[in-house]
């Protein structure tokens, strides 16, 4: 039995953590931390989960937590995740990060635009970008895995078989996201109250979101060069959910069909990557609580772009899903177990 800790089990990224591994027969969790309710079941926050009515909360104090499992899940701030997952490293144990802290491989670019030091630049190089469809041989031998953000996952998937054969111009990639309030996490803030976010929808950090150089850095690698993107993150009255429409001009004349067959031979085998038949474009409500991404496209013959449709579930292929995907990986377990069938009621 895999002995699995979490770091911040009280957040959106924390609790979907402890809904999805309740059905992993492989896993036992074996703590998991909160300074807010430190002391408190996990099932008194959490009443759902009623499986885990002997499980506690505890603070976040490395001596007493790193010898008693062999993964650690860090759901935990940006800036803050660094400094315990140097730590559990040093004591000789795997880390799954869902921070940004190890995602950018550059320190002066995550400097940039997390506005916070980075005291482990040497571990930026050793951490692998945890997108299982492109770094799976990477995530198996994997000390520490840096979990993609939600919107990357996103833009990531659907572009990279396209620019990968050279056949959209990476200099007109204008990406379009749409998010469910959850992206923002489990916070109070006025602008994500119900009465300031229902009935409304607004554009947010234009030309300034934080995933923004994680998604040039990992689109850059595909084509061997410096990628710049356009990229604007609209907040939804929703709870959870992405849909990120993309637009690139297109290399080479290609019909709707041979634009979904470029998907269909890159994702074939990939376990949670559904592509939509010619005419049909991806809802949010395809993927609710699951970890699918599914990926519709059209190429618009008058203006030669392709628009590409890619729609997953935030808090699962975009965050914990993907983290127990990569947990499966680094451990030899089947990639699918506690995923393939996940789902929340319509």
């Amino acid at each position: 039995m895999l002995k699995v800790f979490i770091c911040g089990g009280s957040g959106y990224t924390g609790s979907e953590l402890l809904r999805i591994l309740a059905l992993h027969d492989k896993v036992e969790i074996v703590g998991v931390t909160s300074e807010k309710s430190a002391g408190m079941a996990v099932n008194e926050l959490f009443p759902a989960f009623s499986i885990y009515n002997n499980l506690k909360f505890e603070p976040l104090q490395i001596e007493n937590i790193k010898k008693r499992a062999d993964l650690y899940f860090l759901a935990l701030p940006h800036g803050k995740s660094q400094e315990v997952g140097a730590l559990l490293l040093e004591a000789g144990k795997k880390v799954i990060d869902l921070s940004a802290d190890f995602r950018i491989k550059e320190a002066k670019v995550y400097e940039t635009w997390y506005k916070t030091s980075h005291l482990y630049p040497e571990l930026l190089k050793e951490a692998v970008y945890g997108l299982p469809e492109l770094y799976r041989e990477k995530i198996k031998t994997a000390r520490v895995v840096a979990n993609p953000g939600c919107y990357p996952t996103s833009a990531i998937i659907p572009l990279y078989p396209f620019l990968k054969k050279g056949l959209i111009d990476p200099d007109t990639i204008v990406i379009d996201s749409k998010s469910g309030t959850s992206g923002a996490g489990r916070k109070a803030e006025v602008t994500l109250n119900y009465c300031e976010v229902n009935e409304d929808f607004r554009a947010y950090n234009v030309a300034k979101h934080r995933h923004t150089p994680e998604i040039e850095q990992e689109l850059s690698v595909a084509i061997g060069k410096k990628i710049t993107i356009d990229f604007t993150t609209h907040l939804l009255p929703l709870n959870r959910g992405i849909l990120s429409t993309i637009y690139a001009r297109l290399n080479k004349n290609l019909t709707n069909e041979e634009a979904l067959e470029v998907l269909t031979e890159t994702y074939q085998n990939e376990p949670f990557i559904k592509i939509m038949s010619d005419g049909q474009v991806p809802s949010i409500k395809y993927v609710k609580g699951t970890n699918y991404c599914y990926i519709g496209a059209v190429v618009n013959q008058r203006t030669g772009r392709i628009i590409l449709i890619s729609t997953i579930d935030n808090l699962v292929k975009g965050a914990s899903g993907q983290a127990v995907q990569n947990m499966n990986i680094m451990f030899g377990i089947e990639e699918t177990k506690a995923l393939k069938n996940l789902a929340l009621s319509p």
